[in-house]
């Protein structure tokens, strides 16, 4: 009979410390005890991919364990997006998030998933500026200048966006209704082809990410007459802000890229994930290769990160109100 109870406590001594060793999933005790997976919503090569995979290999090194890029893309970022707001709320599934399907898209269209009810903000990780460009036969030297050349002719000039809808688009619309602009949109499946346009004198001015233009820019085949950042932009050395070049106090706005994971997800889990991507961040490396890829560095933690998104959401939600803007 004591051989059998000694064998019980051993036994249930074992079971305990098993039990301390591996703790349930979504603990943080020794988060993560196995590989995490990163959904990117985009295909290889997009800004968000290329930051994602920054970001993984960053977050890699720094727990020990694996951060899987998994790129998961179609329908504009929203089928990765539904991924991550369906998955299992235990940290193991995280979103490389951006504003086109997190932002823009649910507001233009029925997305799958319900950012607000299925997507927790962990943290923003930057900011894709803007800028507007124009050909260099343009007869403008300035902002100032081309907003009197724009105005003086009402329905006259046209600019190029990447897609009816696109964030590019809106923030057109937002910059052209802020400075009494009458012109024309014309949609192009890409900004290739729109900057191609714009370069080529078919079409007026663009306002395209800093990414996309500062290339042109740098070749002087387009000449670039602000940013849309009011902060200004370390990516775009010389070149003012619009909010100050073009006396419009309240334009302050760029594509952003960060992190969420599923609602439900215990805040222990955010804050340890969300304390990560900040280390990340901080590393010499990491900011110089995100620059790389043209994105501003902006690190917002999870309330902040927050209350930023109400505010892009409020913002992007007049735009297309305003601009009576719907998807063909």
């Amino acid at each position: 009979m004591r051989r059998i109870v000694i064998c019980i406590t051993m036994l249930m001594f074992a079971g305990a410390a098993t039990a301390q060793q591996n703790p349930p999933p979504g603990t943080t005790d020794v988060f993560p005890s196995r590989p995490v997976r990163l959904v990117i919503p985009w295909p290889p090569g997009q800004a968000t991919d290329l930051g994602g995979r920054v970001l993984a290999q960053k977050l890699s090194e720094l727990w020990g364990q694996q951060v899987v890029a998994d790129n998961r893309a179609g329908a504009g970022g929203m089928i990765g997006t539904d991924v991550v707001a369906k998955a299992a709320p235990d940290g193991y599934t995280i979103l490389a998030a951006s504003s086109g399907p997190v932002t823009v898209n649910p507001l233009l269209q029925k997305s799958p998933y319900d950012v607000d009810r299925e997507l927790a903000p962990v943290a923003n990780i930057g900011l894709s500026p803007y800028l507007l460009v124009a050909g260099v036969q343009l007869p403008a030297a300035n902002v100032k200048e081309f907003l009197a050349l724009v105005r003086a002719s009402p329905g006259k000039y046209s600019f190029a966006s990447s897609g009816t809808g696109a964030t590019a688009h809106l923030i057109a619309e937002w910059f052209n209704s802020l400075s009494g602009l009458q012109v024309t949109h014309v949609p192009y499946k890409g900004s290739a082809p729109a900057l191609t346009d714009v370069i080529g004198g078919q079409i007026a001015y663009a306002i395209e990410t800093a990414a996309a233009t500062m290339p042109h820019v740098k070749s002087g085949r387009l000449k670039a007459y602000g940013v849309s950042l009011a902060r200004g932009s370390t990516l775009t050395p010389g070149i003012e802000p619009l909010a100050t070049a073009a006396n419009l106090p309240d334009f302050d706005v760029g594509a952003w890229l960060g992190v969420m994971v599923p609602a439900g997800t215990p805040k222990a889990l955010v804050d340890r994930i969300a304390t990560a991507v900040e280390n990340a961040m901080q590393s010499a490396d990491v900011r110089e290769r995100i620059a790389g890829i043209g994105v501003e560095v902006d690190y917002r933690r999870s309330h902040d990160f927050a209350r930023y998104l109400k505010e892009q959401q409020a913002r992007f939600s007049d735009i297309i109100k305003k601009g009576n803007i719907k998807l063909d």
